[in-house]
């Protein structure tokens, strides 16, 4: 934590703002909002079609809706949004982060068109947004052209120009796989941002993932935030963030902060921004500069006690920082709940959200309320999910604790990596670096279900169905229950008795049966007795589902369905989305290696490569560049050879 203090010339005092629209949607939308509220602001949610009843939009003053432009461009629209600023009456936009929160000449059109921009000037955007001209500015040399890139400098990181969130960003190892990886990257970025500039960096095996957050006022006073570790991630996306940034010595978290505020000072930035560097050998390698609110925001603002939107707010409108920021305290720890399924390889996952809570003492940020519907347009985040304490060790116990507790009825998420990080002893040891899922997600995501999960499933759904009640029994000898729920891709089955004396389970003479009631069984196995927590949901048929503690189960109907038959080597869409392309020379007819990319879909902003099963020929291919399509869709079948 530092302060730096600069002689500049003081920029006049705007008026209060008093109507602010934010340029953004979901979770950090409803951030947002919470803070105007606090603070008297009127607020307008913007929206595209796809958004139209979404939680941001619902709980706005006023919402505006952007024509014309497909639900996932709708957002990268600048012109619809200062035209919706100026409709609604609002005197000031929050860009949020994302879409064009890094976006110079879209805070220049908000200037222009007299409106306060909370953020920095579209000249500090300019230079830093793209991280080739900030390299430049700090005096790196990134490697821009492929033609440049020789198998000395390998592995290298094909990373996109703007924006930031992981996308647009590829590893490769091979210089065989050069040009597809930035191919790849390039079409990601282009969707995400706006922009397909790509630029090539080495990369470095084994370093951290650490940033400072910064925060600058208009006349001339840097806060240096203090540090955070955001290096467990996948697919370059940051899944476990915290602060401060553990076992760095004070010689190197001195050289962050300086080089962070000379990036700062660099370009007279304003307001609220992030320096990230990799970790090394002990020695800091700056990788950019966000100019923008972090999602990752929270964690300092547990540690500093602080509201970075407030203050973003207050630098908006002119006012000074203190001279120097308020003592951290503690540590905090984050985690992204994100809707994907990892037995379907991370394929984010779409649905009704039925229930989102976590126990008190922790905080939540979401863009989701229960029964709202998780789309396939925008990004998978459900929420992030934050722990303090006065240890690291404390607030990541508090935080695994919480979110193994937590209510998550819905898609399948990512809830039981994230406990299962928070847990490991590289994690917990603080020797995590970003490789931590290269080495340990095959083992963390292994399912655990509870075996009892099942039978406390079927005895719950049992209340009510029989005239002989939850704990009713029989003067005759009765003939078992017997039902079946897929669970983790298992079926398991579930036989049991109601007697005189209660409710027996047959295969299992471990197990008591304490108490059934449709919400909640008690069972008691071994003389330990554990309490199941039960939600079903669906009027019957295929979208039933059951939630029992954190696990999900379906019913198996007792009738077989029929089964639709496929022929060998059909590629079916592994989830709801566009296809962006198609790869060059695949056509039917043509040879095909097996693994070789064949088309690539996009969901919620990703690319997703689809791959042959199998050598052999395209037989048939119904996948066409544009085209929406659903889970299980047929996308090609490959004979094999």
């Amino acid at each position: 934590m530092t302060a730096s203090t600069a002689s500049t010339a003081s920029t006049a005092t705007i008026a209060p703002i008093g109507s602010l629209l934010v340029a953004n949607r979901g979770e950090i939308a409803c951030r947002v909002f919470r803070t105007c509220r606090e603070l008297g602001i009127r607020t307008v949610a913007v929206f595209s079609d796809a958004d139209e009843d979404a939680l941001h939009v619902r709980t706005a003053d006023a919402g505006v809706r952007l024509p014309g432009a497909a639900p996932a461009d709708t957002y990268l629209r600048g012109d619809l949004i200062v035209e919706a600023a100026l409709a609604a009456g609002a005197d000031a936009v929050h860009p949020g982060y994302g879409f064009l929160s890094e976006n110079a000449g879209f805070a220049r059109a908000v200037l222009d068109a007299g409106l306060t921009w909370v953020g920095p000037s579209p000249e500090a955007i300019e230079a830093m947004a793209s991280k080739t001209r900030a390299k430049h500015l700090m005096g790196l040399k990134p490697l821009t052209e492929i033609s440049e890139i020789t198998e000395a400098d390998l592995p290298v990181l094909v990373k996109a120009a703007a924006g930031g969130g992981g996308r647009g960003m590829r590893i490769v190892r091979e210089l065989a796989a050069l040009d597809a990886g930035t191919t790849a990257a390039r079409a990601e970025a282009l969707s995400a941002f706006g922009d397909d500039e790509v630029f090539v960096e080495p990369y470095l095996e084994g370093g951290r993932h650490v940033e400072v957050q910064l925060l600058a006022d208009t006349h001339g006073t840097v806060w240096t935030l203090g540090t955070r570790d955001c290096s467990l991630q996948r697919r370059h996306q940051k899944v476990v963030e915290e602060a401060p940034a553990p076992g760095l010595s004070d010689d190197l978290t001195d050289e962050l902060y300086a080089l962070a505020v000379r990036a700062a000072r660099a370009v007279d930035y304003t307001g609220a921004g992030t320096v990230e560097f990799l970790v090394a050998d002990g020695r800091a390698h700056f990788l950019e500069m966000n100019t923008r609110l972090q999602v990752e925001h929270p964690v300092t603002e547990a540690v500093f006690g602080l509201d970075l939107v407030a203050l973003q707010l207050r630098v908006a409108e002119g006012h000074a920082l203190d001279r120097f920021p308020p003592r951290p305290r503690g540590h905090a720890v984050e985690a992204r709940l994100y809707a994907e399924d990892p037995a379907r390889g991370w394929a984010p996952g779409t649905g009704t959200l039925h229930r989102l809570a976590v126990p008190e003492g922790v905080r939540l940020d979401t863009g989701y309320a229960d029964g709202d519907e998780v789309g396939v347009h925008y990004d998978a985040l459900l929420a992030k999910v934050v722990a303090h304490g006065e240890t690291r060790a404390e607030a990541v116990r508090r935080l695994a604790g919480a979110l193994e507790r937590a209510e998550v009825h819905g898609p399948v998420t990512n809830r039981d990596l994230l406990v299962r990080s928070l847990r490991h002893e590289e994690f917990s040891g603080g020797r995590m670096d970003t490789g931590f899922y290269d080495r340990h997600a095959a083992a963390l995501t292994v399912p655990a279900v509870d075996p009892y999960a099942p039978l406390a499933a079927a005895l719950a759904d049992g209340v009510g169905r029989s005239r002989f009640g939850a704990g009713g029994w029989r003067n005759v000898p009765s003939q078992p229950q017997v039902k079946r729920y897929r669970v983790a891709g298992e079926e398991r089955e579930v036989r049991y008795r109601y007697r005189r004396d209660g409710v027996t389970v047959e295969g299992d003479d471990e197990v008591r049966v304490v108490r059934v009631g449709a919400r909640e069984v008690v069972l008691e196995v071994g003389g330990v007795r554990r309490r199941y927590p039960v939600a079903r949901y669906g009027d019957g048929g295929d979208d039933v589902c059951v939630y029992v503690g954190g696990t999900r189960l379906a019913p198996v109907s007792r009738f077989p369905e029929a089964v639709v038959e496929r022929a060998p080597g059909s590629l079916l869409a592994p989830m709801p989305g566009t296809v962006v392309r198609v790869a060059d020379g695949v056509r039917v007819g043509a040879r095909v290696e097996a693994g070789q990319a064949l088309l690539w879909l996009e969901a919620m902003k990703m690319e997703h490569r689809v791959a042959a099963p199998a050598s052999g020929t395209v037989e048939i291919l119904h996948a066409v560049p544009g085209q929406q399509v659903g889970v299980g869709a047929l996308l090609a079948v490959v004979r094999e050879e």
